[in-house]
């Protein structure tokens, strides 16, 4: 039982990260099941922004320098794909007018206004936030139960929407059932009520209202989600759980 559940988290980092795992055929039989793990992947990515951030830290570099550096191995972890399907919803979702100009501007691999103007917001604001976070020596737990809750969220919206097209990513993990998506959501809850207390619950509570607004939009404009809409949500989703945990910090 043990070994499914360390093949499920193979699965989960294998999908949300670029770390080159060997896993066999079998293991992405559950792939659909292995949504419990998403916060793990979060959680790693997390590790990798405190952790290069705080070494430049301790080489002198200041916080701000420091928290770009932690960014870009973060970045680097999960290979932009979260920023990537950021940038393709900012332009599928309000560049288009039809469902299917939509999908086709969100598969386009070119950037338009709406994408550079998302990825500026959302670069600057994850940059300024977590440097605050540091300078209340809240940035590890912080960033761990945003980075995981917000990843976790991500099973739930596959059991609740369909997919919107029938290719890409989203569409080859299959639709999950509900359980093991709310299990991962209510893991990544319990961490944040040990890490942050009171503070971490209510950060999960505005995550997931965040990841229901983004649901509804994607819902209203294409019928459904894709891989870029479940990218777009862990950022999103990540941001305003930063911006509450720093809002009951001060």
């Amino acid at each position: 039982m043990w070994k499914t559940y360390v093949y499920d988290a193979g699965v989960a980092l294998s999908l949300l990260t670029r770390i080159p795992l060997r896993l066999s055929a079998t293991a992405f039989e559950r792939s659909n099941i292995a949504v419990w793990a998403y916060g793990l992947a979060g959680a790693l990515w997390a590790v990798m922004v405190w952790l290069t951030s705080t070494i430049a830290i301790t080489l002198g570099l200041g916080h701000f320098i420091s928290v770009l550096l932690g960014l870009a191995a973060g970045t680097m972890l999960t290979g932009a794909m979260h920023e990537d399907g950021l940038a393709d919803s900012a332009d599928g979702l309000w560049g288009g007018l039809e469902i299917e100009r939509r999908l086709e501007i969100m598969k386009d691999s070119t950037i338009g206004v709406y994408g550079v103007v998302a990825l500026l917001f959302s670069l600057s604001l994850r940059w300024l936030l977590i440097s605050h976070l540091f300078d209340l020596s809240l940035a590890f737990a912080s960033l761990l139960v945003a980075g995981s809750f917000s990843r976790a969220v991500l099973g739930v919206i596959m059991a609740l929407l369909p997919t919107a097209r029938s290719e890409g990513l989203s569409h080859s993990v299959g639709r999950p059932r509900p359980t093991p998506a709310y299990v991962g959501v209510g893991i990544s809850a319990l961490a944040a009520l040990l890490l942050l207390g009171v503070t971490g619950l209510v950060a999960c509570a505005i995550g997931s209202l965040t990841a229901w607004i983004c649901a509804a939009i994607a819902n209203h404009k294409i019928a459904g989600q894709t891989g870029d809409i479940l990218g777009a949500t862990a950022i999103v989703t990540e941001i305003t759980m930063m911006i509450a945990i720093l809002s009951f910090a001060q």
